[in-house]
């Protein structure tokens, strides 16, 4: 991601994607990367038992690709910024690109990372500047809800639904980057405040706490959880969090063997 930021400006090319797809894949021995797939077997997106298989989608036969993208590749090239096609609505421009490369579903592996950094690349484009956000970690969210309005819109090309699907992706995505960038703010004052009166296990366990937020510690911090991260006894882990209560760091719930600990990051 840091190497399509660096790189929006620049028109999409064969060796562009090839590089992508080699860096997301560079750790798997048992795959092709940096080339189109070549497989004579179709490439199918299939469920359900043997002998009961339901076809969701067939992507063109591997012998069409190189065709293929390079159709898409001058498509996404004529409708960048100031181009002789171009689409002037970001999301709208993404919501396309993203659709037509994972129909096309060119590598062996890895296409929906690389679809992935197509669509973030093309709002970058349009929008004239790196976007501060993940599509990917949106999507991987609601995957079955992805895999729905992918399959819809691949059926046909009236493509509505699966627009406004998008869209909305990209607003949701948008939403959870700004709260994380909140969060970061919050944790790094939060930290900053507390750490001078803090000793070198009390800060372990915070970090190991605030790393879990904004979900929340699960089932909060107990003295057995203190003694296993910091491998200190139970009197010093229940001394430790008692002080930890008293700077109002750590809030108590519940009450004796019960009582366990939420941190206070308000």
């Amino acid at each position: 991601m840091v190497a399509v930021r660096n790189t929006f400006e620049s028109p999409l090319t064969e060796e562009i994607l090839f590089e992508w797809n080699g860096m997301l894949l560079q750790s798997n021995q048992k795959i092709e990367t940096g080339a189109w797939r070549k497989h004579k077997e179709p490439m199918q997106v299939v469920s359900g038992t043997l002998g009961k298989e339901k076809i969701h989608f067939e992507a063109p036969p591997s012998s069409d690709v190189p065709k293929q993208m390079k159709g898409f590749i001058k498509w996404f090239n004529d409708t960048a910024p100031g181009k002789k096609l171009e689409i002037k609505s970001a999301p709208l421009r993404s919501a396309i690109a993203h659709l037509y490369f994972e129909s096309i579903h060119p590598f062996e592996d890895g296409n929906g990372r690389v679809g992935g950094a197509i669509a973030e690349n093309t709002l970058s484009q349009t929008i004239g500047r790196p976007v501060v956000l993940s599509l990917s970690q949106t999507i991987e969210k609601r995957k079955k809800q992805y895999y729905q309005a992918l399959e819809r819109a691949q059926r046909s090309n009236e493509i509505t639904s699966w627009i406004e699907y998008f869209i909305q992706t990209v607003l949701d995505a948008q939403i959870q980057a700004r709260q994380m960038i909140e969060l970061t703010l919050t944790k790094t004052r939060f930290f900053d405040r507390y750490k001078e009166n803090l000793n070198e296990r009390q800060i372990k366990v915070i970090r190991k706490m605030l790393e879990a937020e904004p979900q929340g510690f699960k089932g909060g911090m107990t003295a057995r959880k203190y003694i296993s991260i910091t491998k200190v006894s139970k009197a010093t882990a229940t001394r430790d969090l008692q002080q930890l209560a008293e700077m109002n760091v750590l809030l108590p719930q519940g009450g004796g063997r019960s009582i366990h600990y939420s941190i206070n990051i308000s």
